[in-house]
């Protein structure tokens, strides 16, 4: 009897298999970035991503001071790396971000001030599969990842002469969206 089980099991793994890979070579799961995400998809990537970053993340305060310095750079790497796809002070998705799937968050309106520092961090070092967040942890060195967290971690509270050097940060006018009437 546990034989049969046994054989019945991986007969099961094996044609569900088999029927997930005929359905990727027929094109069944969509490829196109415009398309809407299953719920497999979408519980799949979300699900992966929580562990990942409970397993991950660094945990413990920042190495640098939060201090206007720190900060400050954090927003020119930002304006330089980030606000093509996240937005700039005013909040306004670009073309690019608009086009991308997944959806960026824009980090004027959607923050990330509530996330851990470690968790940020670990996002802007690593990047996100499957979307376009790149990793930055071989572009920038780890003072600048930390300078970004720290932006990002403050940028609802920012003090007034980083706050300054936010409000004057606009995306590119070549990436504004054109209005059409």
């Amino acid at each position: 009897m546990n034989r049969g089980i046994v054989i019945g099991v991986v007969a099961t793994l094996v044609v569900l298999g088999v029927a997930l890979y005929l359905g990727i070579e027929a094109g069944v799961m969509p490829a196109n970035a415009d398309g809407k995400p299953s719920k497999l998809e979408r519980w799949a990537a979300r699900t992966s991503l929580r562990v990942t970053l409970q397993r991950d993340a660094p945990t413990g305060a920042p190495p640098i001071p939060l201090d206007d310095a720190n900060l400050t750079a954090g927003i020119r790497l930002y304006g330089q790396n980030c606000a093509v796809c996240h937005g700039a002070s005013d909040g306004s998705a670009s073309r690019i971000a608009r086009g991308l799937y997944q959806r960026p968050p824009q980090l004027a309106r959607d923050g990330v001030e509530d996330d851990p520092e470690g968790v940020t961090y670990w996002k802007i070092a690593h990047g996100i599969r499957f979307t376009g967040m790149p990793a930055f942890g071989k572009t920038l060195d780890q003072t600048q990842l930390w300078q970004l967290t720290l932006f990002l971690k403050h940028m609802d509270g920012l003090p007034p002469a980083a706050q300054r050097v936010w409000k004057a940060l606009q995306r590119d006018e070549s990436a504004r969206p054109k209005r059409t009437e």
